[in-house]
Order: C-alpha cells, then structure tokens, then sequence
C-alpha cells in the first residue's frame, strides 16, 4: 500500500512539473519569455517521442517501462484537448413538451475525429514491434563485434546501428512472407499518419514572416533549370524527379523547400491577379495555374518517396509560429507516429536487404532494392484483392451506424434516379 501511495505521489509530482513547464512556456524563470503554449505543447510531445523511440534500433518489442511511461506521459499531454470545445446545436425538451433549440459544447470536430484515429495508430505501431517477441530467423550484431562476426547494414552512413545477420540459407518462405506482411501493415499506419499530418499542417496559416522572406516569383525561388523543366510543354513529375539530383537528404529537402516556395508564389500570384501588389504577375492566370498543379504533384511524389526527410522550412514556420492547441497537438501526435513507423520500417528493410544478399549476391543496391519493393507490392496488390479496396476510414475501423448506411444508400439511389 506504501509503494502504490509513494508511486502514486511520485507521478503527481511528475505531472505537476510538466505542465508547469507548459503553463510558463519552457520559461522557467518566469519571466514571461517563454514560447505559445501551443509551441510548448507540440515541443512537450516530440521531446516525450524522442526519449522513449529514440533509440528504436532493432525490431523487438519496447521495454514495459518504456512502454508505461508512453502511454502515462502521452495520456497527460493529450488530455488537454479534452477541453477544447464548440458550440453546437441541439434540441431540448421542456417540461410542458414543447422542443427548443438550445447550443451546446463537445470536442471540436477535427480532434474528436482524428485523437481516436491516431491513438489507434499508435496502439497498432507498439502492437506490432510486440510481434517480434517471439524467437526470429535474424539477429543482431554489435558494431564493436569482430568484422569475422558483423553482419550487412542496408546504410553504411548509419554506423551506430547494429548489423543484421540472417541464417547462411537466408529466411525461410513462411520467415520472408511474414516479414513482408509486417513490413506491408507498418506501412499502411505510415500512410494513415502522414496522411493526417498532412492535413493538419495545410489547415494551418502560412506565417506573415515566411510570406515576406520568399522571391517575387517561381524562377527565383526554382532556379533557371529547374523553372524550365516545370514549364516545358509535356510535363511529366515521375520524369522530372528522374532528372534531379536526390543523392543526399540535403538535396532532397533544398529541392522541396524550392517547390514549396513556388507553390506560395504562385498562389498568391493568383489571388492578386487583378491587383497592383508586387504579387501580381503578367503571365496568364492558366498557365500560373498548371505550373502550381505540376509542383503539387512533384511535392506529393518526394513526400510518398522520402517519408523520413526532415521538416520543410515552411512546415518548421508554421509550428513555430501557430497558435491553435488543437492543431499543435495533432500535428506533433501524428509527426512522432510517422516517425516511429518510419523507423519500424527501415528496420524490417533492414532484415530484408541482409537476406536479399544470400539469395541475390550479384544483384546490384538498386536492383536488390527493386527486387524487395517488388515483392512487396506483389503481396499488397493479394491483399486488396482478397479484402477489396479499403479506406482510411476502413482501415481505422470508423463505422458508421447501419441505419444511417441504409439511408445512405437509399438517398444515393434517389440522386441516380434524378440525375438521369
């Protein structure tokens, strides 16, 4: 009874230090310096995710400590939008019988949908590095062992992760095909993450300041090459991004900062198209129209290729300087799940790259790369033919009301009827 009152007053205290430190914004001297609370809030939980994922290295299941402590200190973070609310309308009876209509508060929308759909997530990532408790065909090998000892590492630049070394034969079928399953589901939650940060972060204000540091028009922010390679006649984004140099992390995220100025200017070129503002172009609204569309889809193409690139400039201003709650946690939630799934990820990359080596070794990185992705996307193209299409509402389990499906429908074949 004595330890449970003495853990208990230990986590009281603990609670009590972290939202002091988001009630005084990081500023512990109290002397009103400190960051939005919206800003202390998103750091609060990307600082919590970095000490308790940071060192995800091998595919195993997290310690029980870890794992209390994610979930206790997650809860507490996450608890503040329990208390973010709007008014809604909702109906009243009176004592004589008669109805009125009355406002009432719940969750905001945005948060009731989405807090759910990403604890699901975060639930699911912990539950899967859970399914490799049991004894595995890989194991790992210190970077300190003897070279004799060392297994393959899929990134020689991450020196600090051990090596993966797999049986002489290779994986078994059953071994390969799970891994591929696994590898299949963590990037199914990859998706539904970065799909949902995605959103929140285009919900969010671009800020005056990021606005002001931009050039004047699209060349200036693209460069000459890359402006004309967006312009030509037949664009084609699986092309262009053939054409750029993506051989570092460096160059990858120079090269979306570039294309994510250019959408802002061209946008804005748009709006003030009929203005005198300095933002005003004398190109013709369709053509500033289909460069904005062209740089959209290579934005989306370098998002879907590089999932682990650090933050954009334009992200990075619109945390620092976002002052809604709601959109801070949701952003950083969802941001530190993409982040873990990410890692998951290349870990189980890692295992498959080690066993393509045995059954492939004069396959060249890139070909042997090709040679997994492919029988990924083979096992994947199975799985929705045997289960059908799924949605992301599908996929998080959000089921709506079975009479409210049935009225669906019926309306759906009413609107067919009269559109005919």
């Amino acid at each position: 009874m004595q330890i449970k009152t003495e853990k208990f007053q230990s986590d009281m205290d603990l609670m009590k230090e972290r939202f002091a430190k988001l009630l005084l914004g990081e500023d512990m001297s109290g002397g009103g310096k400190g960051v939005s609370s919206a800003l202390a809030l998103s750091n609060a939980i990307t600082n919590l995710a970095a000490s308790v994922f940071g060192e995800q290295w091998r595919l195993e299941p997290m310690s029980p400590e870890r794992k209390a402590r994610w979930r206790k200190e997650i809860d507490w973070l996450l608890s503040v939008t329990d208390h973010i609310v709007e008014f809604v309308p909702s109906q009243q009876k009176a004592k004589d019988g008669t109805s009125m209509e009355i406002m009432v508060t719940h969750q905001r929308t945005d948060l009731r949908m989405n807090i759910p759909a990403l604890r699901k997530l975060d639930a699911m990532l912990i539950g899967h590095l859970d399914n490799f408790k049991e004894k595995q065909e890989f194991w790992y090998v210190s970077r300190d062992a003897a070279d004799s000892e060392k297994g393959v590492r899929a990134h020689d630049e991450k020196w600090w992760l051990p090596t993966v070394k797999v049986p002489p034969n290779g994986l078994s079928d059953g071994a390969r095909k799970w891994m591929h399953f696994q590898k299949d589901s963590v990037n199914q939650v990859l998706k539904a993450a970065m799909a949902i940060n995605a959103q929140v972060l285009a919900e969010m204000d671009i800020p005056e300041n990021y606005i002001e540091s931009l050039p004047k028009n699209g060349r200036a922010s693209l460069g000459d090459s890359i402006y004309r390679s967006i312009t030509v006649e037949f664009f084609d984004p699986e092309q262009f991004l053939s054409t750029m140099d993506l051989s570092t992390e460096h160059k990858i995220l120079d090269l979306k900062n570039r294309i994510e100025a250019s959408i802002i200017i061209w946008k804005r070129k748009m709006i003030n198209k009929d203005g005198k503002s300095s933002w005003s172009s004398a190109v013709s609204l369709e053509k500033r129209e289909l460069f904005e569309e062209r740089a959209e889809s290579v934005l989306i193409l370098i998002k879907q290729r590089f999932p682990g690139i650090p933050q954009s400039a334009l992200d990075i201003s619109k945390i620092q300087y976002n002052r809604d709650v709601g959109q801070a946690v949701l952003e950083s939630y969802s941001r530190v799940l993409e982040s873990l799934a990410y890692t998951v990820l290349s870990r189980i990359d890692d295992v498959l790259y080690a066993d393509s080596l045995i059954q492939n070794p004069s396959l060249t990185d890139s070909e042997r790369k090709l040679s997994i992705e492919s029988m990924g996307e083979e096992m994947e193209k199975n799985a929705t033919e045997t289960h059908g299409a799924m949605t992301l509402s599908d996929f998080m389990g959000w089921n709506f009301d079975q009479g409210d499906n049935e009225q669906r429908r019926e309306s759906a074949d009413q609107d067919d009827t009269t559109d005919d």
